[in-house]
């Protein structure tokens, strides 16, 4: 069973991307976040609870937890949601964060001491080459500024995460350190909408079942499979499953959200994740 988590989170992390539009049409992106992760808190509480998991743990670990879900589920998940909600497309949204493999493999030589090797710096070329054909001129036009520079920021938020949560992992049980780390979004979230958003949301029956997706399919299936792999393997290995991501999401939101795919999308697309696999494969 665990052989085939990889392909499991696959498939629900790509599925997010798609019910995240019908989520931030009937809301305020923060106030959905808020509104997830309060969920998400309460059903790993209860959890933890019924398996019998301390729930109290010591300062460190709370500290390490919490950041954590700022970085995940405040300002990854929050950039994602508010680029969309500006009119960023599904597909090149999934794209630019998943080039958190590259950026992973980078970064983890000097903080992680993991070696990286020339091949991985012609992947990181190839990835960012096939990301500007994607984004081509569309920058101001189909593609916002502001949605641009949010997804870039979810990037780092979403890179950063990783790296955090494999230096200072603990050996919290996932359900207490998952709950901790959505109350670290919860509370990102709301300082958002106190300072700089207006709340809304309208719970229409497409809302609901997007939402409901989200809260039981990624964030107790997904992001624990997630964490799982994050604990067991190493930052570059745990990441490499991510290069099937942009693709997957691209033809989910073809099918579903009828978003179109050039030619040069498609170029861009496969460069893109031949880059990254080069990037990131042992």
């Amino acid at each position: 069973m665990v052989r085939i988590f990889p392909l499991i989170f696959i498939l629900l992390w790509s599925s997010a991307f798609i019910t995240t539009k019908p989520i931030i049409d009937n809301s305020d992106p923060f106030a959905a976040l808020a509104f997830r992760f309060s969920i998400v808190a309460i059903g790993f509480f209860i959890f933890s609870l019924y398996s019998k998991q301390k729930i109290l743990v010591n300062k460190r670990n709370f500290v390490e937890s919490f950041f954590s879900g700022v970085l995940f589920h405040g300002l990854y998940l929050g950039g994602v949601f508010f680029s969309i909600s500006k009119g960023m497309p599904t597909g090149i949204a999934a794209l630019i964060v998943t080039l958190q493999p590259i950026l992973t493999n980078a970064l983890s030589g000097p903080i992680l001491n993991e070696k990286v090797t020339l091949k991985q710096w012609v992947g990181v070329l190839l990835g960012f080459i096939g990301a500007a054909i994607v984004l081509g001129f569309d920058i101001g036009s189909d593609i916002p500024l502001i949605g641009l520079i949010a997804t870039i920021i979810a990037l780092f938020a979403i890179t950063s995460s990783t790296i955090w949560q494999k230096k200072l992992s603990n050996n919290l049980p996932l359900s207490v350190s998952n709950m901790y780390q959505a109350l670290g979004g919860v509370a990102f979230n709301i300082m958002v909408i106190i300072f700089f958003a207006k709340p809304y949301i309208d719970f229409t029956q497409t809302f609901i079942i997007a939402m409901s997706h989200q809260i039981f399919l990624v964030s107790f299936g997904a992001f624990t499979i997630l964490m799982y792999l994050i604990k067991n393997n190493s930052a570059s290995k745990t990441v490499s499953i991510f290069f099937l991501i942009p693709a997957t999401s691209a033809f989910m939101a073809w099918l579903f959200l009828d978003e179109s795919l050039t030619n040069l999308d498609l170029l861009g697309f496969l460069i893109t994740t031949i880059g990254v696999y080069i990037a990131t494969r042992d």
